[in-house]
């Protein structure tokens, strides 16, 4: 059982792709966009070499029914779902968040916090706070 950890698609009209950690992006005619969920796996903001069967197709179905059982009381992006690890939707600018739901900070905030900046998505962070992960 082969693991799916890299794509390397050429869609008509694609304008630029994003290899994130776990999601490829394809953007097509700055209108769509075309996602991949990978078998990678990311820990601690690194790519493993190795993926796990299915992750990829876990992680977009469940993201899928979500969006599509929200879909009536907010709209989203999403326009189909052609095979179980790809999600077509329209191209949106996205609204940024970072909602903190524990006692400490961690990944991109806590580096951000570490270095010195107190202020992560508009919002002024208390001193004194603790963090957890890597530096």
């Amino acid at each position: 059982m082969n693991a799916l950890t890299r794509t390397d698609y050429q869609f008509p009209g694609q304008t630029k792709v994003y290899h994130g950690k776990v999601r490829d992006c394809y953007f097509i005619n700055d209108e769509y966009m075309v996602m991949v969920a990978t078998d990678r796996i990311s820990a601690f903001d690194v790519i493993l070499p190795k993926g796990i069967p299915y992750k990829g197709q876990v992680l977009n179905q469940i993201a899928a029914m979500f969006l599509d059982a929200t879909a009536d009381i907010v709209p989203n992006w999403k326009l189909a779902t052609p095979d179980p690890m790809v999600t077509v939707g329209k191209l949106c600018k996205p609204f940024p968040i970072e909602m903190i739901i524990r006692g400490y900070l961690t990944g991109s905030s806590w580096r951000t916090y570490k270095s010195g900046q107190h202020t992560i998505c508009g919002v002024q962070i208390p001193d004194g706070m603790q963090g957890r992960g890597r530096p």
